[in-house]
């Protein structure tokens, strides 16, 4: 058939790399197959880095959109914030209903493509990896968008991964995560305490879009609807069709 376009990863491995873990992680991609979560295609050991190849999307990730409208002052409306939830959503539920949990779900997980496609990229192997000195790759982790229980170091299950979806509705709101200005350690300081984040001028979502806020980002993680729950929340159903989403994902591209 046709050449088609991929992404390469590529993971230099060092003394310290944990190859059973990684060749366990790389199992696991190659057995996560939805629509919603990215494809994986290949991988392979060449001049001590593992090369991992997967499907290319082309609209890069949900933060690289954000960031483009932030620039030009547009702001995601309530339908488009549904689509993107309903499509991570998808996702989640998909990896929850396999046993699994994320454990890093944020906006540059999420990645899109110009035929309005959202998809969660599983990759937990490279937050180990990468020695990026970015904010959001810290030393911590991703702390932003941890859950309050895991933060304190108690025991979690897949609710965690609800949180954090949660946290990437206020990026879509916000632009970015709460705290983010703040210290990583205060950060998770200031998670661990203040249970629910505000949103900002509340007034102006509506009354469903906040019930489904609120039951992702309840502070107790018994409290906090599960994925296959949250499918079905009204919200969801002012979710805007993939078509649309292009259109949104062209504009700012």
């Amino acid at each position: 058939g046709l050449p088609q376009r991929v992404a390469v990863k590529k993971l230099q491995l060092g003394k310290q790399t944990d190859l059973p873990a990684l060749q366990n992680e790389i199992a696991m991609m190659t057995t996560s197959v939805h629509p919603n979560v990215v494809k994986y295609i290949d991988s392979f050991m060449f001049e001590h880095c593992l090369w991992v190849i997967m499907e290319f999307m082309d609209g890069g990730s949900l933060t690289n959109l954000l960031q483009a409208m932030q620039r030009k002052k547009a702001e995601m409306r309530e339908g488009e914030i549904a689509g993107f939830m309903r499509d991570s959503l998808e996702a989640v539920s998909y990896l929850h209903g396999m046993g699994r949990i994320h454990r890093d779900i944020k906006s540059d997980n999420i990645l899109i493509n110009t035929r309005g496609e959202v998809k969660i990229a599983d990759f937990g192997f490279c937050v180990q990896l990468t020695q990026e000195k970015d904010l959001r790759n810290s030393m911590v982790g991703t702390p932003y968008w941890m859950a309050p229980e895991l933060v304190r170091g108690q025991s979690y299950n897949q609710a965690v991964d609800v949180w954090s979806l949660g946290i990437m509705m206020i990026e879509m709101v916000q632009g970015e995560p709460p705290y983010l200005k703040e210290q990583p350690l205060r950060a998770l300081y200031l998670i661990a305490t203040k249970g629910m984040p505000k949103l900002e001028r509340e007034e102006r979502h509506s009354k469903v879009m906040m019930d489904f806020y609120r039951k992702c980002l309840a502070t107790d993680p018994k409290h906090r609807e599960t994925a296959p729950q949250l499918l079905l929340h009204p919200f969801l159903k002012a979710a805007l069709p993939s078509k649309d989403l292009a259109d949104l994902i062209v504009r700012h591209k």
